[in-house]
C-alpha cells in the first residue's frame, strides 16, 4: 500500500515538474518574440526584374482571354447594326440583320457582336442558337446560300409534302440548296406548302419549287395597295378567296385609303377626351369578345386589371400564329393592317399605354414589309399623338407564341416561359406592367366600338355568342379563314362555309384547336365550337384552327405528327417537356401502343410542364386512345 502511495505522489510530483517546464518555456518564447532584433547588415537586397520585366507582365496579364474580335468582322458587324452604343434588347433584331446579308451566322461575327454589344459571347451564343432560323456555322465553313423550306405540318402533310421533301433533294441537287423540313409556316389553307428563302410557293409542286430557285426568285412578292376590305361585310362568310384564287401577296388597304373610310376616327376621339374611355371598356366587356389567341380571357377585363396598375405600363402584341393549322392572322394582316393599328391605339389610350412592341414571326416576311411600311405612315401623318410602336421579329420558335416566352424573346432573350406567379399584368416587359393581346383581339375593338357590343353579341348559334375566325384547313374543298357564328358545329362550318368534303372524301375525325386541342370523331362533328364547349370532350378550340380529316387518314398519324411537332419545339427548359414529348413521340411509332407507359408520360407533363406546351401535349394522344382505340390497340375494326 506505502509504496502505491509513494508511486502516486512520484507521478503527482512529476506532472507538476512537466507543467511548470512548459509555462517556463512559453514565458521564454513570448519574451523572445516580444525582443527587438536588428537587421543584419551581411543580408543584400536581391532584384525581383528591371522595370522593362514589371511591364511586360503586366502586358501579359491584362491581355483579353478568350477568342477575340477581328478587324474586318468588327467592320462588318458594324456596317450593319450600326455604331455603338446598342440596346441589350436589340439583340435578336441585329442577330436578323447579319443573318440576312450572310444568310447564316458565323461564329466570327457573333464575337465581334458580342464586342459591339458589350454583351458576354456565351449569351449572344445561346440565344442565337435557340432560334430555328438561326444557322450558326464554325469559322469560314461552307454553308448553302439558298435554303428551301418544305412545311410538314399536319395540313401539309396530307396534301403530299413528304412527296416533295423526296424529290426535292435529287431535283435541285446541288452543294448552293438545301432541302429542309420545317414545322407549320401558317398558310394551312395553300397546302402543300413549299418557302424558298423567303418567298412562299402555296399549293406547291416540285416544278413550282425548281424553276424559283434557279431563277433565284427568292424575296416576298410586293402587295399592291388598292383594296377596299371591310371584315364586317364578310361576316358569316369567307374570308379567304377560293382555292384557285390564292395569292402569295393579296392587295391590301394602305394608310389613305383606310383613313378615307373613316378610319382612325376612334382612336382620335379616345386620345382627344372626345370619346369617354370608361364607355370603351364597357363595349369591349358587353360584346363578350375574348382573347382570339387561344386563352380566352375576357378582352375587357384584362383592360381593367392592366389600367389599375402603376405606370409605366407597356404593352406586347403576339402575332408569333405558330399553332398548326392557325392561319387567321396573316390572312387579316396582309388585307387590312389599319384596323389592327386602331385597336391597338384605342387600347393603349384607354388603359395608360406609353410603349408598345408587336411581336410578329419570322416566316410571315410579306406581312412584316406590310406592316413596317404602314407604320411608317402612321408616325409621319398621325392622326393623334402616338405611344411609342417598335415592329420585333420572331426568329422560329413555337413557343414564342407562350405570352411569357415571346416576354423573354422582346428583351432579346431566350424564349423560355417564365414562372407566375407573378403574372404579366403585373411584372411583364422589361419588369413593368404590361397588356398583352393577340391580333385578332385589337383586330374587331374598332367595329365593337363603332358598330356596338350588341353587333359583335347579335351573332352566334347554339346558345353563343360572336364571331369566331376559323381557320380550316385539311380534307374540304374550300379551306380558308371562315368568319362564322360561335358555336357553329364542324358538320355546319363544312356544309355551309366549305363546300362540303373533298370528293372522295367523307368526315373521319377533326382537330378542333390546332395541335394541342385533341382530335374529335365524326360522332361529335355535332358539338357547338366555342370557348368552354370542347373541354368536357377532352380538348378545347384554342385558336380555332380546325384540321378536317378523312377515312383515307388515321387519327393516329396524326397525333404522331403532332407530338413529333412538340418535341421538335419544345424550349427544354422544364424535363417533363424536354423528355417526355420526345419518349412520347417514339412510343406512339409503335403498331400497338403502350397506353400504360404513354398514360404516365401525360400524367407528368400535364401535372409538372411550367407552360402550356407541355401541359397541352397530351391532349391528341389521349383523344386518340380514348376515340380511336381501334387504331392502336391492334384490332383494326373501328369499336
Amino acid at each position: 500500500m506505502a509504496d502505491r502511495l509513494d508511486t502516486a505522489r512520484l507521478h503527482a510530483s512529476h506532472g507538476q515538474v512537466s507543467a511548470w517546464n512548459a509555462s517556463l518555456e512559453l514565458s521564454e518564447s513570448r519574451a523572445f518574440m516580444q525582443t527587438s532584433v536588428a537587421p543584419s547588415t551581411d543580408v543584400k537586397a536581391v532584384p525581383l526584374g528591371t522595370a522593362d520585366d514589371l511591364r511586360e507582365r503586366i502586358r501579359r496579364k491584362a491581355k483579353l482571354k478568350g477568342r477575340q474580335a477581328d478587324d474586318a468582322s468588327l467592320e462588318e458587324v458594324r456596317a450593319l447594326i450600326g455604331a455603338a452604343p446598342h440596346r441589350r434588347d436589340l439583340l435578336i433584331e441585329n442577330l436578323h440583320k447579319i443573318n440576312d446579308a450572310y444568310r447564316c451566322l458565323h461564329d466570327r461575327h457573333l464575337v465581334a457582336l458580342a464586342r459591339e454589344m458589350n454583351i458576354p459571347m456565351a449569351e449572344v451564343y445561346e440565344v442565337a442558337t435557340f432560334y430555328h432560323h438561326f444557322e450558326v456555322v464554325r469559322e469560314e465553313a461552307a454553308e448553302a446560300p439558298l435554303t428551301v423550306r418544305v412545311c410538314d405540318g399536319l395540313s401539309c402533310e396530307l396534301a403530299g409534302a413528304q412527296d416533295l421533301l423526296k424529290r426535292l433533294p435529287a431535283l435541285l441537287g446541288n452543294e448552293n440548296v438545301r432541302v429542309v423540313a420545317a414545322p407549320c409556316v401558317g398558310r394551312c389553307e395553300q397546302a402543300p406548302v413549299a418557302v424558298v428563302h423567303q418567298r412562299a410557293v402555296p399549293l406547291a409542286t416540285a416544278e413550282q419549287v425548281v424553276t424559283l430557285a434557279r431563277a433565284q426568285d427568292e424575296m416576298h412578292p410586293a402587295s399592291a395597295i388598292d383594296a377596299a376590305f371591310n371584315p364586317a361585310d364578310l361576316a358569316g362568310g369567307s374570308v379567304s378567296p377560293a382555292p384557285q384564287d390564292v395569292q402569295v401577296a393579296p392587295a391590301y388597304t394602305g394608310y389613305e385609303a383606310y383613313r378615307a373610310q373613316g378610319g382612325y376616327a376612334l382612336a382620335a376621339a379616345v386620345v382627344n377626351g372626345e370619346t369617354d374611355a370608361e364607355s370603351v371598356i364597357q363595349a369591349m366587356e358587353d360584346s363578350g369578345l375574348r382573347g382570339l389567341g387561344g386563352a380566352g380571357f375576357p378582352a375587357g377585363r384584362k383592360w381593367r386589371i392592366v389600367r389599375d396598375q402603376p405606370a409605366p405600363k407597356l404593352m406586347a402584341v403576339n402575332i408569333d400564329e405558330g399553332e398548326p393549322g392557325t392561319f387567321k392572322d396573316r390572312t387579316y394582316l396582309e388585307r387590312d393592317p389599319h384596323r389592327f393599328l386602331e385597336g391597338l391605339l384605342v387600347a393603349a389610350q384607354v388603359v395608360g399605354i406609353a410603349r408598345c412592341y408587336i411581336y410578329l414571326r419570322d416566316e410571315y416576311h410579306g406581312c412584316r414589309a406590310i406592316l413596317q411600311a404602314e407604320l411608317d405612315k402612321l408616325q409621319a401623318n398621325p392622326p393623334c399623338p402616338l405611344p411609342n410602336i417598335e415592329l420585333r421579329r420572331g426568329a422560329g420558335a413555337y413557343i414564342c407564341g407562350e405570352e411569357s416566352a415571346m416576354i423573354e424573346s422582346i428583351e432579346g432573350k431566350r424564349g423560355e416561359p417564365r414562372m407566375r406567379p407573378p403574372y404579366i399584368a403585373q411584372v411583364g416587359l422589361f419588369g413593368r406592367p404590361t397588356l398583352e393581346h393577340n391580333f385578332e383581339t385589337l383586330y374587331w375593338v374598332r367595329d365593337i366600338v363603332e358598330k356596338g357590343a350588341g353587333w359583335f353579341s347579335s351573332f352566334g348559334r347554339n346558345g353563343r355568342k360572336g364571331l369566331r375566325s376559323f381557320s380550316v384547313s385539311g380534307r374540304v374543298k374550300h379551306p380558308g379563314v371562315k368568319l362564322a357564328p360561335a358555336g357553329i358545329t364542324l358538320r355546319e362550318l363544312i356544309a355551309e362555309y366549305c363546300g362540303g368534303m373533298q370528293d372522295g372524301h367523307t368526315l373521319y375525325a377533326y382537330l378542333p384547336g390546332g395541335a394541342s386541342g385533341g382530335i374529335f370523331p365524326e360522332s361529335l362533328a355535332d358539338v357547338p365550337l366555342d370557348f368552354d364547349t370542347i373541354q368536357p370532350h377532352g380538348g378545347f378550340i384554342g385558336s380555332a384552327a380546325v384540321i378536317v380529316l378523312s377515312q383515307h387518314d388515321k387519327a393516329r398519324d396524326a397525333a404522331l405528327n403532332m407530338m413529333r411537332f412538340f418535341a421538335h419545339e419544345s424550349c427544354g427548359q422544364c424535363t417533363p417537356c424536354r423528355v417526355g414529348t420526345a419518349k412520347a413521340a417514339a412510343l406512339l411509332e409503335a403498331p400497338v401502343w403502350d397506353v400504360e407507359t404513354l398514360e404516365d408520360l401525360n400524367t407528368v407533363m400535364t401535372d409538372a410542364s411550367i407552360c402550356g406546351l407541355g401541359q397541352a401535349a397530351p391532349n391528341p394522344v389521349r383523344c386518340v386512345i380514348k376515340y380511336f382505340p381501334h387504331e392502336v390497340n391492334g384490332s383494326g375494326a373501328a369499336a
